[in-house]
């Protein structure tokens, strides 16, 4: 049986983002060829609230969606749509940001700040269409319990349950793995044209045999075999180590479109951005209100 196979491993480096917040930007401009239609992947862990409570007060997007999931935490939100909430363990907030959004994500003091924000790219053709936002409860995501992994289906399907969302314009899987200690976990729902990685957020893994080990808070990306030209869907194989895993796997088919990218907004042309900042500047930004 063909298997997925690792291409590359990106650790990413520290970064201070928002009014004062202590992260690790995994994925970003570096790594958007690769990843597409993934932008940008920032993970958090940290017991130190000074770390986060500044948050990341009212700030613009515009043609992308983000993907908040937390682990552990409290981030209270609100938006320009009108939409307030908070999410806590185990939530989610997707927000779509098209048109253009103004929000806020302020995380609240806690026992641990543990999580991801992934942004996506939405193709040229629906980037103006009017925005979104969801908060996506633990309830809201189906979990599989298997002989030696417990999984939430937070987008996508697994094994035929359909998650809480399935992405406006980019079908996103994402599903969250948990592995106990020393097991192994194999998985074949995602075609091979698609981009497909894993982000390890607690834990250690390997991935493929012979297994490659990488270190948590870092994402491998894995590619399809050449071994099997005929294969459509190669399977992954991951192996957890003696604490066990818990991590992340993020899939969708690339755009393979141009990216014009500036701070919170990314477009498809320098002109398109230009006028998005113009449109800031001028109060002119936001298309739909509520």
């Amino acid at each position: 049986m063909s298997k997925r196979a690792v291409k590359q491993i990106v650790r990413g480096e520290h970064a201070v983002d928002g009014a004062g917040v202590h992260l690790r930007r995994v994925l970003g401009l570096r790594t958007v060829k690769e990843f597409d239609p993934f932008l940008m992947l920032d993970g958090f862990d940290s017991t130190d609230p000074k770390d986060y409570v500044k948050g990341f007060p009212w700030h613009p997007h515009r043609g992308i969606e983000t993907v908040t999931y937390l682990l552990k935490g409290k981030i209270e939100h609100g938006d320009s749509l009108g939409n307030a909430g908070v999410i806590g363990d185990l939530e989610c907030q997707w927000m779509t940001a098209s048109s253009g959004i103004i929000h806020q994500e302020m995380p609240k003091e806690s026992e641990r700040m543990l999580g991801c924000q992934l942004w996506v790219n939405i193709p040229a053709k629906y980037k103006m269409t009017h925005p979104a936002y969801r908060d996506i409860k633990r309830e809201d995501m189906p979990v599989i319990e298997e002989d030696n992994s417990l999984i939430r289906v937070m987008s996508g399907s697994y094994k035929n349950r359909k998650g809480a969302v399935s992405g406006d314009f980019v079908k996103v899987q994402y599903l969250d793995v948990e592995l106990k200690p020393n097991s192994i976990w194999s998985y074949r729902e995602t075609p091979n044209n698609q981009t497909l990685f894993l982000y390890l957020i607690d834990g250690t893994l390997s991935v493929d045999e012979p297994f490659t080990h990488f270190e948590e808070k870092a994402c491998a990306i894995l590619f399809k075999s050449t071994s099997d030209a005929e294969s459509e869907f190669d399977e992954v194989v991951v192996k957890s180590g003696i604490k066990g895993a818990r991590f992340f796997l993020i899939a969708a088919s690339p755009l393979r479109e141009p990216i014009s990218w500036g701070g919170p907004i990314v477009m498809n042309t320098k002109e398109e951005l230009n006028l998005a900042f113009e449109e800031l500047d001028n109060n002119t930004f936001i298309k739909h209100k509520i």
